[in-house]
């Protein structure tokens, strides 16, 4: 019988048991994250926890829908904006593309299934693999996505406040409060202001700028204090947390659904791994 949504963890199962659970239309979602400093309260390993229990919240949700394994979770990524900090390891690009590609093709040679959703909890590596996912398709012929959690919720939710949201302030805060709170240390967050509506320019600039892309780092007093770009962490909530995991989750199931829709007959506008090859 196969297992619920949450006990759908690819490394639980046996090998022979793998051959029995996992087919052609299962999905393999592989969590990314990073090993970097969050300020003062969050751990080095929050990248990867959201994207793991994430992932676990998503096997469970679509359950009814969508065989969804996960495996196990990338634990380092590229965060040269953070080397600054005791704690943090952050790989090569090219170490970081030959590792993600080497997985996704392993996976793919050893299962029978033909998609893999890259779920990503950091955003320093958003860019590689926007770039990645194209080259993954192309080389192990299997359907493959990336999906952002937090970016997703975003688009879906009012805006978490006036400032600007990068790393370790409220909306990142909410989601460990959410997903791993026994790792939030809320009681280690300085007294004295966090926020400060004088950096938004900046952070505008150096962040969120499109035009041109600059090497910012998270120890620039000009966009951070204590590790900590966006809002102040102490008004991050569970519930807040609650509700942009909710958020990703409806998204995430709208990805799936043109991943392997219903019947392999229908149109999803997507290449997937049931879709007809010309």
């Amino acid at each position: 019988m196969t297992l619920p949504g949450e006990a759908r963890s690819y490394g639980r199962l046996t090998a022979p048991r793998l051959t029995s659970e996992l087919s052609e239309r299962s999905v393999l979602c592989l969590p990314v994250g990073s090993l970097e400093q969050h300020g003062p309260h969050l751990p080095l390993n929050t990248d990867s926890l959201i994207a793991e229990r994430f992932a676990s919240r998503l096997a469970a949700h679509v359950a009814d829908r969508h065989n969804l394994w996960g495996v196990p979770p990338v634990p380092y990524g590229l965060s040269p904006e953070h080397a600054w900090s005791p704690g943090t390891i952050t790989l090569h690009v090219s170490l970081y593309t030959a590792l993600i590609e080497t997985l996704v093709g392993e996976y793919i040679r050893a299962t029978p299934a033909r998609t893999v959703l890259i779920v990503n909890g950091h955003g320093g590596n958003k860019g590689v693999l926007e770039a990645l996912v194209h080259q993954l398709q192309r080389t192990h012929d299997a359907a493959t996505c990336v999906v952002n959690p937090g970016s997703l919720a975003a688009g879906r939710l009012q805006d978490d406040g006036e400032f600007p949201e990068v790393h370790a302030g409220i909306r990142e805060t909410s989601l460990m409060l959410a997903l791993a709170p026994d790792h939030v240390r809320m009681d280690l967050l300085p007294s004295e202001p966090i926020h400060d509506p004088a950096r938004r320019e900046e952070i505008q600039r150096l962040v969120f700028g499109r035009g041109t892309t600059w090497p910012w780092s998270s120890d620039n007093p000009e966009i951070s204090v204590h590790g900590v770009i966006g809002g102040d962490p102490r008004q991050a909530t569970a519930d807040h947390g609650q509700a942009l995991v909710t958020a990703a989750l409806e998204a995430c199931v709208d990805v799936l659904d043109r991943f392997v829709p219903p019947t392999s007959h229908e149109a999803t506008g997507v290449r997937g791994p049931h879709a007809s090859h010309s």
